[in-house]
């Protein structure tokens, strides 16, 4: 069984893997080929994303955050059960949310505690709300989330 950390350790690394769609297909439990790209993710996210990339986000964010808060459990299960994927608008949920996840993993080196702190946080910047409420919320909010921390990442005072 894997480790809450497992699918953080390439950023762990001192160079993790530079194609972000292959970034986010990891997060997501998907084994993607060498040659995934954004266009393959962006089918992958459209066509519905499978059941397992539930479980796979679960063991790094916790159940209580993705079944529930991100992909409501009679969804998950019905479709678990009969082995379809995932509706597009909460695949499209997992993917802006895996977007944020893999730009803190980025900065924090994998280090799950600190990303874990700064999602459950409310920060003064995004209105007070915590930057997992707003990635969840809808694309603008995993946006505003994500200026934030390319503002960080240039070295703005957050």
């Amino acid at each position: 069984m894997a480790t809450r950390t497992e699918p953080l350790q390439s950023y762990r690394d001192a160079q993790p893997p530079l194609n972000e769609s292959v970034r986010l297909a990891r997060l997501m439990g998907l084994n993607p080929p060498p040659e995934f790209d954004d266009v393959a993710l962006a089918r992958r996210v459209a066509g519905g994303l499978p059941t397992t990339v539930v479980i796979a986000f679960a063991r790094v964010l916790g159940r209580s955050k993705v079944i529930g808060l991100m992909v409501p459990e009679a969804t998950y299960r019905r479709l678990s059960r009969q082995g379809k994927p995932l509706p597009r608008e909460h695949s499209e949920r997992i993917y802006e949310v895996g977007r944020v996840l893999d730009a803190l993993a980025r900065g924090y080196h994998g280090d799950l505690d600190r990303i874990l702190r700064f999602l459950d946080g409310p920060h003064p910047l995004l209105g007070g709300e915590t930057p997992f409420e707003l990635a969840r919320s809808s694309s603008a909010g995993a946006e505003a989330v994500l200026n934030l921390l390319h503002r960080a990442e240039a070295g703005m005072p957050v």
